[in-house]
């Protein structure tokens, strides 16, 4: 071997020596990576598939999030408290029914999935208030005994000219009995509506909430969960007379309560009784649907769970069907108050009463004589009930007019409808379903919340909003402040969100008042 090569071999063993680290130092450390890890949700609603979407949404890099969503659900179908019904071959709303022009979660769901919404009904529905023995207030009716005279009616120019019309005699009517008071309503609903808004401002301009008493003190509507919406009223002015009667018909209706139910709960109820109210045509289910599947999370359909175990670093969630899961985070997403989950070790959320509703469907003909009237004609398509025990039911509306001896009706109540009863209401009944839903916490101010984080790590509960207001849109609301929390908490930074602000890009439709 030649000197020179030997120099060179000498040289490259100098320079390789010299690279490399002294054996005692530390290896260098690797740049530091996201967490993998598996978000489980307890619900498969529209809290819960909003907590899916919301953080597939917030995670524009795969990388930077957990690489498994998991959604179980004890039902055998999605959607929780949004069902549907089908009688006569028609589809109907048995849970959830109706969404507001500015409940801009929704609006943006209907449009990411495509879903259609319902076109606006053509009819004025009459409205009446009864007293258990009459009615008290009603609205002029269009329509007539003689087939003739309602197929005139169904004309396009008549029916335009006519609803008309009839929509203002309605609003004079109205005005005589309540006076400027409406108009007070109307204010003092616009200013929590407007309140509420806050709640869709891009988040960087707005804070990742712990507590729902944060979250309202934030928006300033902490205070109208103090104190009764019939103390809201009296104090912006409303009389006395429309508190009673039209507003009690409306909290009644949309909560099955009265109006000592508490202020920002009953305002969301009175905003679900005004123009431009809408829902998806064939069932506000395929809204939770759509969002668990284009968040590609893993579905468990008719597994409940059971038991939620806070081992460390994990939960271990345990299901009926004797299975376990480990997950990182654990979000629930369902109301704790009438499960049995077992939580380990326990946790602690205040008591609450849930209010049922039981929701009746009856194809058939209403019973005149049962109102006091001599045809059924001339029972408004919308029946409200003043705040009497002795008034069996809630409301009863028309949800479809099948031809001039038949419709189909949804009876709201507080306890179930016996036969006996259903057959002195209606003179005919030839289809009937009964559905009981816990629909809603009981309202009773002063609010007492449940932590939205409950064991100070990750296991978060979307429902503790629902104290606030329960509706589909408050529960997306919550879902939103959740994924946030999750993002913000777990993987210990808040990952670039959307510039883009929440807006309504389509128009609601009319729809009944409801749930």
């Amino acid at each position: 071997m030649s000197f020179v090569r030997i120099l060179l071999l000498f040289f490259t063993f100098l320079l390789l020596s010299q690279a490399q680290p002294p054996s005692d130092a530390p290896s260098p450390s690797p740049s530091p990576s996201p967490p993998s890890s598996t978000v489980c949700i307890i619900g498969a609603g529209i809290g819960g598939s909003s907590v899916a979407h919301f953080l597939r949404e917030y995670s524009p890099r795969s990388s930077d999030f957990p690489t498994k969503i998991i959604v179980f659900e004890r039902r055998t179908t999605v959607g929780g408290r949004m069902a549907t019904v089908t009688i006569a071959g028609e589809t109907f709303e048995a849970g959830a029914s109706i969404l507001h022009p500015k409940n801009l979660h929704a609006v943006n769901y209907t449009n990411l999935l495509d879903l259609k919404v319902k076109p606006p009904s053509s009819e004025s529905n009459s409205i009446g208030i009864w007293n258990g023995e009459r009615f008290v207030f009603k609205t002029v009716k269009i329509g007539s005994d003689i087939p003739l005279v309602n197929q005139l009616l169904k004309l396009p120019l008549i029916d335009y000219v006519v609803s008309n019309l009839v929509s203002l005699v309605n609003s004079v009517l109205l005005f005589f009995r309540y006076g400027f008071s409406l108009l007070k309503m109307q204010s003092f609903v616009e200013s929590a509506v407007d309140r509420f808004l806050k709640f869709y401002e891009v988040p960087g301009s707005r804070p990742v909430f712990e507590t729902v008493d944060e979250m309202l003190k934030w928006a300033g509507l902490y205070n109208l969960t103090t104190r009764t919406l019939q103390d809201e009223l009296t104090d912006v002015g409303l009389s006395p007379l429309l508190i009673n009667e039209l507003v009690t018909v409306i909290t009644r209706i949309n909560y099955g309560q009265s109006v000592l139910m508490s202020g920002l709960a009953g305002a969301v109820s009175l905003a679900g009784s005004g123009g431009g109210l809408w829902a998806i045509e064939g069932g506000n289910w395929q809204m939770a649907a759509g969002l668990i599947n284009q968040s590609d999370a893993e579905l468990h359909l008719h597994e409940e769970i059971i038991s939620i175990a806070n081992l460390g670093d994990y939960y271990e969630l345990s299901s009926a069907k004797g299975k376990s899961y480990s997950c990182e985070v654990a979000v629930v997403a369902t109301p704790l108050d009438e499960l049995n989950i077992q939580f380990t070790p326990p946790i602690a959320v205040p008591k609450r009463k849930l209010q049922h509703t039981h929701t009746t469907f009856v194809r058939g003909r209403l019973n005149p004589e049962y109102f006091g009237l001599s045809r059924a004609t001339k029972i408004p398509e919308l029946v409200g009930t003043l705040e009497d025990p002795n008034i069996p039911f809630s409301s009863i509306s028309v949800l479809k007019k099948h031809n001039e001896k038949e419709s189909t009706f949804k009876i709201f109540s507080r306890q179930p409808m016996a036969d006996t009863l259903l057959d002195k209401i209606f003179s005919a009944r030839n289809e009937t379903i009964q559905i009981d839903w816990a629909a809603y916490p009981h309202y009773k101010p002063p609010e007492t919340f449940a932590p939205f984080i409950l064991d100070g790590r990750h296991l978060y509960y979307v429902n503790a909003f629902e104290n606030a207001a329960s509706t589909m849109e408050t529960s997306a609301v919550a879902a939103e402040n959740i994924a946030r929390l999750i993002t913000s908490r777990y993987f210990g930074k808040v990952i670039e969100y959307p510039s883009r602000k929440v807006t309504a890009s389509s128009q609601g439709v009319d729809a009944h008042l409801d749930l």
